[in-house]
């Protein structure tokens, strides 16, 4: 396993903390009654609208490439046939009203000096992302700045998420790992819920095919656990994509970073109270 750089240790410890802010617009049910409430009825209508809307009206392909672990007909589902119940304008304010309503019920014991500050923070992260070659980042960083601080803390979250995803995405396509592969090796390596790969619209015949492929390339054994190999590749992939997160903490500084760790630290805790159990969903791991 490769050892991490302080700034690739940062990048990774800074994305528990932002990760959460980011997922209450798929965990909260106020975020839900936003998208129905513009019609975006289902939960991955809103999904799908939501997340895609920074690209404007699109159509599914590019949809399919950019969120990489999607079964291309979940995506075709509904894509483009959600911007007939919503137009990228309506669902950007649906994802953003609902957002900033679940963070306002996660963090109303917190004064507003506390939300001030987090945001300032955290808004000057995002806005030193290397956004070439990145296209969910791109879209996001590119959307105007909230009015509000909880406003703002999301959408500087949200660019950080999909620009840490992008980065992610490029690390598996150069190991060699397509959606499925990706998702079956992960349910190996971490005992995750078949739900994980099944929950994405892939079949138990792709989950199996891609098992077959994997054992072959010597990740998995033949009963399907992880091998030493797949835990040496996976950490690889992890480490390079922390590496390709790593430019906005070290534009924040040290000093900043870890006081916008210290902000974040209770809003993300509440975010993780959102998680069911057994969701497709993963945050990552808080300290202590």
């Amino acid at each position: 396993m490769t050892a991490l750089d302080e700034p690739g240790r940062t990048a990774r410890s800074m994305w528990a903390y932002f990760e959460p802010v980011h997922t209450v617009t798929y965990l909260h049910p106020r975020a839900r009654a936003a998208y129905e409430a513009v019609g975006l009825r289902g939960y991955w209508r809103g999904y799908f609208a939501g997340r895609a809307a920074p690209l404007g009206a699109a159509e599914a392909a590019p949809v399919i490439a950019a969120f990489f672990n999607f079964a291309p007909p979940m995506v075709a589902r509904a894509l483009p046939a959600v911007w007939r119940l919503a137009t990228p304008q309506e669902a950007l304010r649906a994802r953003l009203t609902g957002a900033v309503q679940a963070l306002a019920e996660l963090t109303y014991e917190l004064p507003e000096s506390h939300l001030v500050e987090a945001a300032d923070l955290l808004e000057r992260a995002a806005a030193a992302a290397q956004t070439a070659g990145r296209v969910l980042g791109a879209a996001n960083a590119a959307l105007p700045a909230g009015e509000y601080p909880l406003a703002r803390l999301w959408q500087a979250a949200t660019t950080l998420r999909e620009h840490r995803g992008d980065g992610h995405v490029a690390a598996l396509v150069a190991a060699g790992l397509d959606p499925v592969e990706t998702l079956t090796g992960r349910v190996a390596l971490d005992g995750s819920p078949p739900q994980y790969l099944l929950g994405r619209g892939w079949s138990e015949e792709q989950w199996h095919a891609a098992r077959e492929r994997l054992t072959e390339r010597g990740w998995l054994t033949g009963d399907g656990a992880a091998t030493e190999h797949a835990r040496a590749e996976f950490q690889a992939i992890e480490d390079a994509t922390d590496r390709a997160a790593a430019h906005p903490w070290q534009a924040l500084g040290a000093h900043d970073t870890d006081r916008l760790r210290e902000l974040l630290e209770p809003i993300a805790r509440s975010g993780h109270t959102l998680l069911p159990e057994g969701s497709p969903l993963g945050l990552p791991a808080l300290p202590g």
